[in-house]
């Protein structure tokens, strides 16, 4: 962390890590219950010569970012609408479509320096299990969240975490847009004008090269919020504040 923030830059050819439907809830999103030996998360702790009876729960270990972060978006009953017919924390990595665990492809993008969205549908970060779900999703390089709407709290914490939460004009979904989790998707207007509740266009192509331009409203809501975002973070924020 610098003294002062970087640019805010654009999100440009991200691509979409998740399509998800209503309700997904923090509890969705935040690592919880035991850790399985074939995750990200055991294969990280048995390279670290834990042993696997003594992994325990993603709660007895929420201090320790590798494994959290290993564990978000990995809920056993999460459905990724990418694929079909499949339960659990897994996706697409594109343009090959190879099926592999959330995180293993979040960091396959990000050593591809690709930045990633998610999409999902109404009342997004529903639920109790707050810190982790936002924070997470940050770790994982998600640059913005597109839903329908969104639960308040966590709408908030996303900004805090330095992701932008965006959402559809009435009636229209990533269902509507016919969107497969195969295409592209460039945010313009984030490093420059950025202001509450102001109007996005984001262009999203599909693997055949169409492109549709889609309207989003941006969830950052007050300027407090604005200032958080731009330094990365509350934290980041607070931080910066008390060194000056």
């Amino acid at each position: 962390m610098e003294r002062e923030p970087e640019a805010i830059t654009d999100i440009d050819d991200a691509r979409v890590l998740g399509l998800f439907l209503d309700s997904i809830t923090t509890d969705h999103i935040s690592p919880a219950g035991s850790i399985k030996q074939a995750s990200p998360a055991g294969e990280y702790l048995r390279d670290h010569q834990v042993r696997p009876q003594d992994f325990n729960q993603y709660g007895t270990r929420r201090g320790n970012h590798q494994v959290m972060m290993r564990g978000t978006f990995a809920n056993i009953r999460i459905k990724n609408q990418m694929l079909e017919g499949v339960e659990g924390g897994v996706t697409k990595h594109f343009p090959d479509g190879e099926q592999m665990p959330i995180y293993d492809a979040a960091m396959k993008y990000k050593a591809e320096g690709t930045p990633l969205v998610v999409f999902a549908g109404k009342e997004y970060g529903t639920g109790s299990s707050r810190d982790w779900a936002a924070k997470g999703t940050n770790l994982l390089g998600v640059r913005a969240v597109i839903a329908q709407s969104f639960e308040r709290i966590h709408r908030s914490n996303l900004v805090g975490m330095g992701v932008v939460p965006l959402t559809f004009q009435e009636g229209q979904s990533w269902q509507t847009l016919g969107l497969k989790g195969d295409e592209t998707v460039t945010i313009k207007g984030l490093a420059e004008g950025l202001k509450p509740r102001v109007t996005l266009n984001a262009e999203i192509t599909s693997a055949n090269g169409e492109t549709q331009v889609v309207p989003l409203l941006c969830r950052i809501d007050t300027l407090d919020e604005l200032d958080y975002f731009k330094n990365g973070g509350i934290l980041h924020y607070v931080l910066r504040s008390l060194a000056a």
